[in-house]
């Protein structure tokens, strides 16, 4: 049942409209009734568009619009802004294949270190921070040219913006070449094909306020005949990743007949919750006029302040509270700006026996041997994989990213574009390697001044491949491009299989040592052999429950995609959530501890002397207050005794009115 408010957003007629809906008010009701009105009023479920932030939001809404039209709900286009666009321009072009920012990151690196900046003065960007550079660059700007934006940010790399965008030509060509796309890149080529995109009659937009410029400019290169955004612009906390709060503060203004909706009646938090988190963000600038009305008459407590001597103190207190706690352990979340400050709880619960989890924090997909498992399965099933192939040709000694790159188009060469052909049946090439011409100004040299001997290298069966002239490869290199070979040379069909030969091959050992012995290194550089075999034993037991996994499959293909693809939500865990102020945005909790509120840290003044503002700390804040139903506890210390750090109480305790 909606409230009158609710409704009438649900009652807009077609055009612009924008739904103000604050924590807690039922903007997830309210979109999934307006989807069920446009059926009623025989709009077809294929004219509707649903973008949200998360596929599981969108997959949660259409499952409710499933419930009163079962046959339509599955009909309607729904996903992120990324999963939209990449299935829109996998059905223009089939050959395009999606990496993550991780990988192209690796493809990236791999340009990067062939430029020699030795002779210039300015000491340039590392490779991964110009790589973020580029993407917050993509997300942001449009009217100027990369160059350009870096100079404007920082004018002493000036003189290094011609090298900066030779490098992000190569990549994008690297890319192009390969059929490679990154999230950006969705966004980015559907807009450049807009005119081959279907219209909508209405397209519906949730978390409004934290879309970016390129989402704005997706949005703006989709013919609809309707536009229903809902957000809420005291919630904008995604700044840091190219969010821009004027595009919710602007709408009225690039829509002159647009009409705005305000959902006003909060159904999450307590009166007194709710009254603390609006005393602190009204020292923001009111971009719409709203007022909330508390819905939640349960039992309301004032919410606490914890004041502790010692940053240490503070985490076996709050960690002894939650111990003792009579509210469900899923039902509680501890809230934190920075990472550092979950460490302390999580062994401080964990002392106690407390389970808990840290959410977006390594999940056992996210562990580098079985990342190196599926990049193996990756380049046996898809040749073409170059950044599988620079993942694990990177675990040999003296391989870099660079190196591997020349070889994979080395054996390309050899093979006629067969990457497979040219390990098992390689071309008498005498030089499989080209060279890029030099360039003084772009900072390009040639390294490769003369082939080395494949004599060189012994116990070898792809002595006679022409790749083994590379002058800068190791002897461990050409074993791993020999293991390869034989891998490739077996007829293996079902997925435990293909598990089974990279687990037992020389590769996969080599890369399982290296791990194991990084895990068991001291700080003297020496190797604990108990810590190192107990470290391989974990590895291989995770390699175990893979097998284990594939052997519910019966087609590769089906199996890697559904590992690597679906792995993220594969593993939720259990107990209480430990959450930064920005994973916890969307959730809600019976009991919610918000921790280190210091200056300095919350809000964290080092960003907001960089790049931030204390407008956006006062938002993380009231998002993290507003994940409480109806128990709500403060706490910051005075003393950081590791440290020596004296705290100063953060500015929203007093804005809050607790001090």
């Amino acid at each position: 049942m909606l409230n009158t408010e609710q409704q009438a957003a649900v009652d807009a007629p077609l055009g612009y409209n924008l739904v103000i809906a604050s924590a807690g008010t039922g903007k997830t009701s309210t979109i999934v009734a307006r989807i069920e009105k446009l059926l009623i009023n025989k709009v077809r479920a294929e004219d509707i568009l649903l973008l949200t932030f998360t596929n599981k939001a969108a997959a949660e809404m259409i499952k409710r619009v499933e419930q009163k039209f079962p046959k339509e709900a599955q009909r309607i286009e729904a996903g992120t802004f990324h999963a939209v666009g990449y299935r829109w321009l996998k059905s223009i072009n089939s050959n395009l294949v999606l990496k993550s920012p991780k990988e192209l990151k690796t493809l990236f690196k791999s340009i990067y270190e062939r430029r020699d900046f030795t002779r210039l003065e300015v000491q340039p960007y590392a490779a991964s921070t110009l790589f973020e550079y580029y993407s917050f660059y993509q997300n942001s700007i449009e009217e100027l040219s990369f160059g350009e934006w870096i100079q404007k940010r920082n004018s002493e790399h000036a003189p290094l913006a011609a090298i900066y965008e030779d490098i992000i030509q190569e990549y994008e060509e690297l890319k192009a070449s390969y059929g490679f796309l990154g999230f950006n890149d969705l966004l980015l080529e559907v807009i450049r094909h807009k005119g081959k995109i279907k219209s909508f009659k209405e397209v519906l937009v949730d978390e409004y306020q934290d879309t970016n410029n390129l989402q704005a400019r997706f949005l703006n290169a989709i013919n609809c005949e309707s536009l229903f955004c809902v957000g809420d612009y005291d919630q904008s906390i995604f700044a840091f990743n190219g969010a821009n709060i004027d595009i919710i503060a602007s709408f009225t203004k690039r829509y002159p007949d647009a009409r705005v909706y305000n959902l006003s009646k909060n159904y999450r938090s307590t009166k007194y919750i709710l009254e603390l988190a609006n005393r602190v963000i009204a020292h923001n600038k009111r971009i719409y006029p709203k007022r909330l009305e508390v819905m939640n008459n349960r039992n309301a407590k004032s919410p606490k302040l914890l004041v502790f001597e010692d940053l240490y103190d503070q985490y076996e207190a709050i960690a002894q509270k939650i111990y003792l706690s009579s509210t469900p352990k899923e039902e509680i979340a501890v809230i934190f700006r920075n990472n550092a400050s979950a460490d302390g709880i999580e062994a401080a619960l964990r002392q106690r026996g407390v389970l808990c989890k840290r959410k977006g924090s390594r999940s056992l997909f996210d562990m580098k041997e079985i990342q190196a498992l599926f990049d193996i399965v990756a380049i046996l099933i898809n040749p073409k994989d170059l950044l599988s192939f620079i993942h694990i040709l990177q675990y040999a000694k003296g391989i870099g990213a660079n190196i591997a790159k020349d070889l994979f188009e080395g054996l390309q060469r050899c093979g006629e574009g067969d990457l497979k052909k040219g390990l098992l049946e390689p071309l008498d090439l005498y030089d499989p390697f080209s060279k890029k011409e030099r360039n003084y100004q772009l900072a390009l040299f040639d390294d490769l001044s003369q082939l080395g001997s494949k004599s060189r290298f012994k116990e070898i069966a792809i002595l006679d491949n022409p790749v083994l002239k590379h002058p800068k490869l190791s002897q461990e290199g050409a074993k791993f491009l020999d293991e390869l070979a034989r891998l490739y040379s077996l007829r293996i069909k079902k997925p435990s299989s293909y598990i089974e030969h990279i687990k037992n091959s020389y590769i996969f050992n080599e890369i399982v040592n290296t791990l194991a012995a990084k895990r068991a290194k001291q700080k003297d550089g020496t190797i604990d052999e108990v810590i190192y075999e107990d470290a391989r034993q974990k590895i291989m037991r995770r390699i175990a429950l893979m097998e284990h996994l594939a052997k519910r499959y019966n087609d590769v293909y089906r199996f890697y995609n559904a590992m690597v693809l679906g792995s993220s939500e594969m593993e939720e865990g259990e107990g209480v959530n430990l959450l930064s102020v920005h994973a916890s945005k969307g959730l809600e909790f019976r009991e919610v501890y918000i921790v280190d509120l210091m200056e300095t840290r919350f809000p964290n003044l080092k960003l907001v002397a960089k790049s931030g503002s204390i407008e956006e700390e006062r938002r993380l804040f009231y998002v993290a207050v507003t994940r409480a139903k109806e128990i709500l506890y403060l706490s910051f210390a005075k003393y950081d005794r590791v440290k020596r750090v004296e705290f100063l109480p953060s500015r929203f305790l007093k804005e809050a009115g607790l001090l």
